[in-house]
């Protein structure tokens, strides 16, 4: 059968429609995924269209798959960084929703606490059990929407809940018939998909979703979850590590609308951030991050790093405020006790710090040649230089002027007394076997010393 599509406004086939394969025996891809030897990413060669949506924004789940991975946050620590969420993604609602457990008595006052605050941005959703005294808890809140887990590979159907994919696909059904019941939108999390049996459950799956949905009459979000971080982001490779494939697939033969598909990845492969903007670029509307990354094993997606992304694609933050992000990075390290890596982009101390002497010396000619931005305006964090062995006069006097905030004719040179003698003294801690950078209480008491011997000659 031939439809105009929606999407295209092209005539497209239609006739077939994937039926799901109750098959006996486990597919666990044992040709990609070997376990003993590095999973392989096999290429097919079919290319399917970036289909960017007109609307892109971000979800969040720093309250719950972030939560996971620590110490149990407070309602006092909930409550603080649902106001950063809203802060972060501005008066558009960049970051749309974030999730939030509500098993305990703690979580359901901390969900009433940021209820209270009255912000419309983001949406408090759930992430549940599936079964009726849950969704009960979900519609006593007054919260329209909840997270249900519908695991989609052999792995868990076979290997964690000992069924048939018809059976899991009878359960899973049920329990969004429940929520439909209770008058509650489902979010239908379909974990570890890149390791799924794509068009043999995946898709007959969702199209029966799909049915369910339009009889009931609300509609049926479906979050795409790479839970073991094995997607791909290129072009032409096969299923199930595709991510264009996955998501074009979800579009094309289950018919998902942009704003109801959500990616939520793991960087377990170093490929997080690429997978999300990818699902972005080929037809998902959300990706579900967390903030720092913060997440099972490595990590979920940076929910900055997607905040920078969205602002490179769509070349303006669309009222979001990146300073923020500093101060959340401050909350998690000094408030929460979270060591944050040095290197970590946009929140590690590192990040816009410098050793090399060569590169301080381009800094101070003009800050340009080695910072990413403006991370001063844009982040309200100074580029800066961190003093060690190689840091050279140049080093030194960078460090001097930023640390001291001078300007103009107040700063100075490589060639100022000041600066060589805080550089000979420097060098000496080195060659006596010193390992360490120096830290800025050093610098600051031994330039108060260089200063005063200064003025007494």
């Amino acid at each position: 059968m031939l439809e105009i599509s929606e999407k295209t406004n092209l005539l497209e086939q239609k006739s077939y429609k994937y039926q799901l394969q109750d098959v006996k025996e486990p597919n666990l891809y044992r040709d990609i995924y070997p376990y003993d030897e590095v999973p392989k990413i096999p290429f097919n060669h079919r290319r399917v269209p970036i289909g960017m949506p007109e609307e892109i924004w971000i979800t969040d789940t720093t309250l719950r798959d972030g939560q996971q991975s620590m110490e149990p946050y407070s309602v006092e620590d909930i409550v603080e960084i649902y106001k950063y969420l809203s802060r972060l993604g501005g008066p558009k609602g960049i970051i749309r929703q974030t999730e939030f457990f509500i098993y305990s008595d703690k979580d359901r006052r901390a969900v009433e606490k940021c209820q209270e605050l009255g912000l419309q941005f983001p949406e408090i959703t759930t992430w549940i059990r599936a079964n009726k005294q849950d969704f009960k808890l979900v519609k006593d809140l007054g919260i329209k929407e909840t997270g249900i887990l519908v695991s989609s590979s052999d792995y868990h159907i076979f290997k964690k809940l000992k069924m048939t994919r018809k059976e899991a696909l009878n359960l899973y059904l049920s329990s969004v018939y429940d929520a439909f019941e209770a008058g509650i939108r489902p979010r239908c999390h379909l974990a570890d998909i890149t390791r799924a049996d794509f068009y043999g459950f995946v898709v007959p799956f969702v199209n029966e979703l799909q049915k369910m949905s339009q009889e009931a009459k609300i509609p049926v979000k479906i979050r795409a979850c790479d839970t073991m971080g094995y997607g791909v982001p290129y072009t032409e490779v096969a299923l199930p590590r595709s991510v264009p494939g996955i998501i074009y697939g979800l579009q094309h033969y289950s018919d998902i609308p942009s704003e109801m598909l959500e990616w939520h990845g793991h960087n377990d492969f170093y490929k997080a951030v690429a997978n999300a903007t990818t699902a972005w670029l080929y037809g998902a509307s959300a990706v579900n991050c967390s903030l720092l990354g913060i997440g099972e094993r490595t990590g979920n997606i940076p929910l900055e790093a997607m905040v920078f992304e969205y602002a490179s694609l769509r070349g303006t933050l669309d009222g979001m405020d990146p300073t923020v992000i500093t101060e959340i990075a401050h909350f998690f390290r000094d408030k929460m006790g979270y060591n944050i890596p040095p290197m970590t982009p946009f929140v590690g101390n590192n990040f816009n710090l410098t050793r090399a002497g060569i590169h301080a010396d381009g800094l101070m000619k003009d800050e340009e040649i080695y910072n990413i931005f403006n991370t001063k305006k844009i982040l309200n964090r100074s580029a800066g230089v961190i003093v060690s062995k190689t840091s050279g006069l140049a080093g030194i006097a960078y460090w001097i002027n930023s640390h001291y905030e001078l300007e103009g004719d107040k700063m100075v040179t490589k060639q100022d007394p000041h600066v060589i003698a805080l550089k000979s003294w420097v060098d000496d801690q080195y060659e006596g076997g010193r390992q360490s950078s120096i830290t800025e209480n050093e610098l600051e008491e031994k330039l108060k010393e260089i200063s005063a011997m200064l003025k007494g000659n």
